[in-house]
C-alpha cells in the first residue's frame, strides 16, 4: 500500500521541527527549503531512526536542477523519493529506482494541459497536485493518467484531508503540525 497507509506526509519546512519529525511514528515525511551543505546529515540522520525521506529538490538551497544534480542526488544522497516539477529529476529519479513524484501547480486550464504532457513523458510514480483543496481536480487527474496523487498545498484543515483522501488522493503533504499530530493516531494504530 501507498506510504504504508500513511496519509499524512509531514513537510519539514523548518529544521527546527526535524527532531519532532524523528520522534513520531511517521515513517515518510518531505524535506522542503534545506541547505545543501545540510542534506546529507539529515538523511543518515533520519534513516537511522527508520525514516524515509522524499527530497522536494526544487527547494534545495545552493543545487542547480540540472542533469547533474539529479544524479548527484540520487547517487550520492539516495532519498527514498524526490518531489520535482523538473522532468530530468523525474526521469533520472526512476531511473535509478527512486521514488519520482512530479508536483504540477494547477493554476489554469493551459497549466493543467501543459502537466498532463509533461506526466505523459515522464510517467512518475505520483503526481503531487498543488492545490490540493480541490478535490474534484485530483479525482479528474487521476482518471486522466493513471497515476497515483498526492495532494497538498493550502490544505489547512481536518477536513480539508479528509475531502482530498476522499476525492482520492493516496496521501496528503503538509507543514500544518497541527495536522501532523491530529493523523498521526492514525499512524501509531496502523503499526
Amino acid at each position: 500500500m501507498a506510504f504504508h497507509e500513511q496519509k499524512v506526509l509531514p513537510a519539514l519546512r523548518d529544521l527546527r521541527n526535524f527532531e519532532h519529525i524523528l520522534d513520531s511514528h511517521y515513517e515518510y515525511f518531505v524535506l522542503l527549503e534545506v541547505r545543501i551543505s545540510n542534506l546529507k546529515k539529515i538523511i543518515h540522520a533520519a534513516k537511522k531512526r527508520g525514516k524515509k525521506v522524499l527530497v522536494h529538490v526544487d527547494l534545495i538551497q545552493g543545487l542547480n536542477t540540472d542533469d547533474y544534480a539529479a544524479e548527484f542526488i540520487c547517487n550520492d544522497i539516495k532519498p527514498a523519493g524526490i518531489i520535482s516539477t523538473r522532468s530530468n529529476m523525474i526521469l533520472k529519479a526512476k531511473a535509478k529506482g527512486i521514488l519520482a513524484i512530479q508536483r504540477t501547480f494547477l493554476l489554469d486550464t493551459i497549466a493543467l494541459k501543459k502537466s498532463y504532457m509533461l506526466i505523459e513523458r515522464t510517467k512518475p510514480d505520483y503526481i503531487e497536485v498543488l492545490p490540493g483543496v480541490v478535490p474534484e481536480l485530483i479525482r479528474e487527474i487521476q482518471e486522466h493518467t493513471g497515476c497515483k496523487i498526492i495532494s497538498g498545498g493550502l490544505i489547512r484543515t481536518v477536513e480539508q484531508v479528509q475531502a482530498a483522501l476522499e476525492a482520492g488522493a493516496e496521501a496528503v503533504t503538509t507543514s500544518e503540525m497541527e495536522l501532523w499530530e491530529a493523523f498521526e493516531k492514525a499512524v501509531n494504530d496502523t503499526e
